[in-house]
């Protein structure tokens, strides 16, 4: 029986079991579009390709399955670049599939074709950033590209792909899709060997002052409680990256929280005297490495006295020693190497190790940190403190919510000062720190997870920025909650001009007249459907978010706040910059 091309690959990814395909609608892919109308695959609908990449980021992070992005041609994949790469550069698997051309019209420069250094090459725009780009040349072609791209999106270090599909293709006869390219049944990711997982337990338990720090890449439930049971065993403190934040909880005695540019002096403190640092899946960001200046951070290398050795392990080979000398390297599942660290550990010293005063010790640094937080969060100051908005949401949700934020306050804060229970869940931009990831993000969220409580914390800007978030939520039934901090600015380029030169220009939102000016976002949210909520004073906010998660429907709150630094212990060497002193 022949069918679409279409229509096969609609029943190719029912197979694959897709649940959702987010995105937009354009005359090369209506014909795909067609054919997942009668289909068990939903297609959620949004009013911009970004919002609708965002979106499927956020539910492949929130569900651990691929997202799945449809695009048009030309503009409406381009439209789409800020947010495919957003999840590229986080390893979150993303398929993005984009109608093209019409294959027999390449180079004459049809309609919205990319043609000016080369004719009918549109996926070279996404090659920098993705794993894999593909374009279809042949409708045969098309079943077995696509297994490709589910395996390369999804296997090894997980990223972004794209296949373009020249909008012909679609319509041209195939044979039905019968399972003739199925994805693999059982994958086995690499392990550590024996030896090398003997050397690291070894070096771990000479050590006299080890760390163990790791990234985002341990959500697995199973290798969470390895690198607790590790950690535990050997009583040696943690650290983890921006993207780690939510992989234990902040209530752990062992964990540190979070060092670099937001990073706290007390976390600094056990980085910069580490004899022996266990990497476990981080690159080593900037943002985490202090600028990779060994005053504040890491002090790895011959020329440090005395220097920290690392052990690092990734699924990437291409991240170990990337940033830093490595002492031993493995390519491995992190998972699978703290196991299989834990095992050698076990045999060579079953009994568990004490270091005397140091869960005493972190306990109380981390006191400071939260009680800190918690008593600039009494401040009934208006518009409000940034504080006291993190600390009414953590009095008001439930402990499973979901926090789901752009960057500024709305991230920095929450990563550095904001005890997130046990079985809560932080979702952050860190590879490219994208303004605007929130709002939309939250909605694939909510699709992943429908029976928690999902926020999305943002600021005005990246409110601005992802508009078309709120109808999309509307039109799902979704009950986000999107928590607009409104200080009527871009304020942490705002304050990092005015620490820089002394004053602020072209980082404030004004009206004509020069008078601080931001739209009405609770009108706004009305306007789309949405529950909206101006707050107009200091016990307003703890009352709106209450009703807001009673009432289980998509609701906008704008928080009027002060524009306040976020506290920056670490170093960014943009001050330098600044102040004319230049890196070499």
């Amino acid at each position: 029986m022949t069918v679409t091309a279409a229509e096969a690959l609609v029943g190719q990814l029912e197979s694959y079991g897709i649940e959702y395909v987010f995105g937009t609608c354009g005359h090369t892919n209506i014909a795909l579009l067609d054919a997942l109308g009668p289909s068990s695959i939903d297609f959620v609908i949004a009013r911009h390709e970004q919002a609708a990449a965002h979106a499927a980021d956020g539910y492949a992070r929130a569900s651990g399955k691929p997202g799945v992005l449809l695009t048009h041609v030309g503009p409406g994949m381009m439209n789409a670049v800020t947010g495919v790469a957003t999840a590229a550069l986080d390893s979150i698997p993303l398929i993005v599939i984009s109608g093209d051309i019409p294959s027999y019209y390449a180079g004459r420069h049809p309609h919205q074709e990319v043609n000016l250094h080369a004719d009918a090459d549109q996926s070279a725009i996404y090659r920098p950033f993705t794993k894999r780009a593909w374009t279809v040349h042949r409708v045969q072609d098309l079943a077995r590209t696509t297994e490709r791209a589910f395996w390369t999106a999804t296997s090894g270090r997980p990223g972004a792909v794209l296949v373009s599909v020249p909008m012909d293709l679609f319509n041209r006869r195939v044979e039905e899709y019968a399972g003739e390219y199925p994805l693999p049944g059982c994958a086995t990711p690499p392990g550590l060997d024996r030896a090398t997982a003997e050397r690291i337990a070894e070096t771990l338990l000479r050590a006299e002052r080890p760390l163990i720090y790791f990234g985002g890449g341990l959500r697995e439930p199973a290798a969470r409680r390895a690198l607790l049971a590790l950690a535990e065993h050997l009583d040696i403190p943690l650290a983890h990256s921006l993207m780690g934040k939510g992989v234990l909880p902040d209530s752990h005695p062992l964990l540190l929280g979070m060092p670099g540019f937001w990073g706290l002096e007390t976390t600094h403190e056990y980085t910069r005297g580490a004899d022996v640092v266990l990497a476990l899946a981080t690159r080593f960001a900037e943002t985490d490495a202090s600028s990779w200046n060994p005053a504040y951070t890491w002090t790895f290398g011959d020329k440090h006295s005395p220097p920290s050795k690392l052990i690092q392990i990734d699924i990437d080979p291409a991240e170990i020693g990337r940033n830093y000398p490595v002492e031993i390297g493995a390519v491995a599942d992190v998972g699978d190497a703290v196991r299989a660290i834990g095992r050698s550990v076990r045999f060579a010293h079953p009994e568990p190790l004490v270091r005397t005063g140091l869960r005493e010790t972190i306990a109380a640094a981390r006191r400071t940190v939260f009680d800190t937080a918690r008593e600039d969060g009494r401040s009934d100051n208006f518009p409000l403190r940034p504080q006291r908005i993190l600390a009414d949401l953590r009095e008001a949700l439930p402990n499973d919510a979901v926090l789901v934020t752009d960057v500024g306050w709305n991230k920095n804060g929450v990563a550095q000062c904001y005890e997130l229970p046990e079985g809560g869940r932080f979702i952050t931009p860190g590879g490219a720190s994208t303004m605007g990831f929130g709002p939309a993000a939250a909605v694939g969220v909510q699709m992943a997870q429908p029976d928690r409580a999902v926020v999305a914390l943002v600021g005005d800007g990246g409110m601005s920025a992802q508009l078309p978030a709120v109808p999309m939520a509307v039109e799902q039934g979704l009950p986000v909650i999107f928590v607009v901090m409104n200080n009527r600015a871009h304020g942490t380029i705002a304050d990092l001009q005015t620490s820089s030169f002394g004053r602020s220009y072209g980082c404030e939102f004004t009206d004509a007249e020069g008078r601080p000016y931001s739209p009405d976002f609770a009108a706004l949210g009305q306007s789309c459907g949405a529950d909206g909520y101006t707050i107009a004073a200091p016990a307003d906010l703890s009352k709106a978010l209450a009703d807001a998660v009673a009432r289980r429907r998509p609701a906008v709150i704008d928080v009027p706040m002060v524009n306040e630094p976020v506290p920056t212990p670490g170093h960014w060497n943009i001050t330098d910059i600044y102040r004319g002193s230049f890196a070499d």
